[in-house]
């Protein structure tokens, strides 16, 4: 308390004596019979060359930062797609530090060499065609040449992926990454997001999925049957604000049974496929070195923002909308620790995006396997697909002349999954 105190004190003793020492530079202007706007040569030439020397001093201390942290710290780009563009960054900044020396060196070098001198009168210069033209037609042309290739490179990411490339998806919510790999048909399977159960948080598309998700819809604990039972039962008293609740969320799941039920009659069985060799990867995202991989993106809830800092790239991740781009990592961890010195680095996933009270623990870690050992990764996660770890049971029931695909097609053991 007291130290706030004396603080406060010090504050307004300072204010009394800006004050006062304003009002002694007035007493002093009438005394000498000065205006406050005169101001004296001897003055002019000392801010002229207090200008020069400022300008000195901030270009030597811009130059030093550069040279002591870099031009960004970015440090090794650990992809193709980042040499693109570091190469491009660096060229914005050639391009911005030209003009900033350029631009401050003149402004600085005609305040001195043209200070205010007695009797000589300032030159009302007021327009200039040939001047307006060349800063008009000159920042154009060099905004246009950034532009086409900043285009060039955002085109190259998010084009379409060779038919060899990796894909994966990464889903969002808050806050945390789920990666799921095409498993050995690389393609990725569909998605709805009325799938989503506790056994399929991904909302994979499947006939069994479908099954389960009609079947918690109609009998689950909060399904439609228990509802009805619920507002149907006179044992059973609700004031007027639960029960309205209650016929809303109701009504609601009714709506989303008849979606299902046409999503089941629309859905082709051979897509089972491509969904049940994928598996689901969480806490760690594995790369291959010098393996194109194609990125999708999904987000649950709200806006996120995949964010891979060494690589290079970043992509929004829109609820109801999927996003997408490609790169290719040429530089292991291993190798990267080594260039770094430090035998705990690891490439990271970030969200980029504010997306909640928690948004900044939302982080994946990343690792770039050599091809040899990526392979081997893949091979061990080959017996724990979707299948494998949601719905077990499918495996379980098949018999030789019944193989799994057509077990899920099937009824009784469908509806046990």
């Amino acid at each position: 308390m007291v130290t706030k105190l004396i603080i406060l004190l010090v504050i307004v003793l300072g204010v009394v004596a800006i004050a006062q020492m304003m009002r002694v530079y007035e007493l002093s202007s009438k005394i000498t019979k000065k205006n406050e706007h005169e101001i004296s040569n001897r003055d002019n030439r000392l801010n002229a060359k207090l200008m020069l020397t400022f300008m000195i001093v901030f270009f030597v201390s811009v130059v030093y930062l550069i040279l002591h942290y870099g031009w960004v710290g970015r440090g090794t780009a650990a992809s193709v797609h980042g040499r693109d563009i570091d190469w491009l960054m660096n060229l914005n900044l050639i391009i911005i530090f030209a003009v900033f020396f350029l631009t401050n060196a003149l402004l600085y070098i005609f305040a001195f060499k043209y200070v205010k001198k007695p009797g000589v009168p300032a030159l009302y210069y007021p327009h200039n065609n040939k001047l307006e033209m060349l800063w008009t037609v000159v920042p154009a042309m060099v905004l246009a040449v950034i532009i086409i290739l900043g285009l060039k490179t955002w085109n190259e990411a998010t084009d379409e992926a060779s038919a060899e490339s990796i894909r994966i998806e990464l889903f969002s919510k808050q806050f945390d990454w789920t990666a799921r790999y095409a498993g050995k048909d690389n393609v990725l399977g569909k998605f709805d997001y009325k799938l989503t159960l506790d056994n399929n948080e991904l909302a994979l598309k499947t006939t069994a999925t479908i099954d389960s998700a009609i079947r918690m819809m109609e009998e689950g604990p909060m399904g439609i049957k228990t509802l009805e039972a619920k507002l149907n039962d006179r044992n059973i008293i609700l004031v007027p604000e639960e029960r309205a609740k209650m016929e809303a969320d109701l009504s609601r799941k009714e709506r989303l049974i008849r979606l299902l039920y046409q999503m089941k009659q629309k859905h082709d069985t051979k897509d089972d496929a491509s969904a049940w060799d994928d598996f689901i990867q969480k806490d760690t995202l594995y790369l291959c070195k010098g393996k194109e991989v194609e990125f999708n993106f999904r987000s649950k809830d709200v806006i996120h923002s995949a964010f891979f800092p060494h690589f290079r790239a970043q992509m929004n991740t829109v609820p109801g909308l999927t996003t997408r781009f490609k790169f290719t990592p040429d530089v292991s961890t291993a190798e990267m620790r080594e260039i770094k010195g430090d035998d705990k680095f690891n490439y990271v996933l970030l969200c980029n995006k504010i997306c909640g009270g928690a948004h900044y623990k939302m982080k994946m870690m990343v690792v770039v396997l050599e091809e040899d050992d990526y392979n081997n990764w893949v091979k061990g996660k080959m017996t724990k697909t979707f299948r494998d770890t949601y719905f077990p049971v499918m495996e379980e029931v098949a018999t030789p002349e019944a193989p799994a695909e057509e077990v899920a097609e099937g009824g009784e053991e469908q509806e046990n999954v």
